[in-house]
């Protein structure tokens, strides 16, 4: 029997992908730097050049290599697997950390929403983390973790949430099947549902400080969750001591998800 580490949570050696980086409030940057305090190499990523305007100064104190990375262009997308994977040799685990709808369609009843709005966001989304998976899995030899972020919404009809319910949804369903199919490699595959938290995608929902504001009447801890354990879950969920698990949606909301 292995020996137990003095910190369950050690990522040392490890390496890995962190996606959707924006700026110091992001959920991906919240996973980035733990994962880099707990040991792991990195390669890191923001939508664009405007965005590494408010990334870079967050990284470059690290030495985490940042890459502009449009998760809808697939050239792109290909190019920069291969490129992580030379710098870095292999992965251990990709945060897929990146959602986004066109305002119209979010704003708007689901009803109503556009056939190209609902793919696109479906794609961004949804389909992207599955993209990525088939992408970095030849780069995963000792097999690894793959986790992406959900919400409430995918499980509740969540007032002004809108679209992305239903998205959100088809994405954990989507972590079961990529759970079942790479489960022989050795992949575990998650979701992660925080509680509401204020990011950049979080400021396109209608409503969102409603939104928060009851969820810190309604969560058992009464607060809102915080990026840190948002975070360490993730970081928990890359490590060895999460080695028995797959195929979940967990979730770190201050216990919203289990009051009515």
């Amino acid at each position: 029997m292995p020996q137990l580490s003095s910190s369950l949570i050690n990522l040392e050696g490890k390496k890995g992908l962190v996606l959707g980086l924006a700026n110091e409030h992001s959920i991906a940057w919240g996973c980035a730097k733990i994962a880099h305090q707990l040991g792991a190499e990195l390669v890191v990523t923001c939508l664009n050049d405007k965005a590494k305007t408010y990334v870079a100064p967050l990284t470059e104190p690290l030495n985490l290599p940042l890459y502009p990375l449009n998760i809808e262009d697939g050239q792109a997308l290909e190019a920069f697997v291969t490129t992580a994977a030379e710098k870095l040799g292999s992965f251990d685990f990709v945060i897929h950390s990146i959602a986004w709808a066109p305002l119209e369609d979010l704003h708007g009843r689901v009803i109503d929403s556009s056939s190209t709005g609902f793919a696109r966001a479906m794609e961004v989304s949804c389909h992207s983390f599955a993209t990525v998976a088939k992408l970095v899995r030849p780069h995963m030899p000792r097999g690894g973790s793959l986790i992406t972020m959900s919400y409430l919404g995918a499980d509740e009809a969540v007032p002004h949430y809108g679209l992305m319910g239903p998205v959100k949804a088809a994405l954990q369903s989507l972590v079961r099947y990529m759970a079942l199919e790479l489960g022989p490699d050795n992949v575990r595959v998650h979701a992660v549902s925080p509680g509401p938290i204020m990011t950049r995608a979080a400021s396109g929902i209608e409503g969102f400080d409603e939104l928060m504001n009851h969820a810190i009447a309604k969560a058992p801890l009464g607060r809102l969750v915080k990026l840190e354990e948002i975070a360490q879950l993730c970081a928990f969920l890359c490590s060895d001591a999460a080695s028995g698990m797959t195929g979940q949606a967990l979730y770190v909301d201050a216990g919203c998800h289990a009051v009515a």
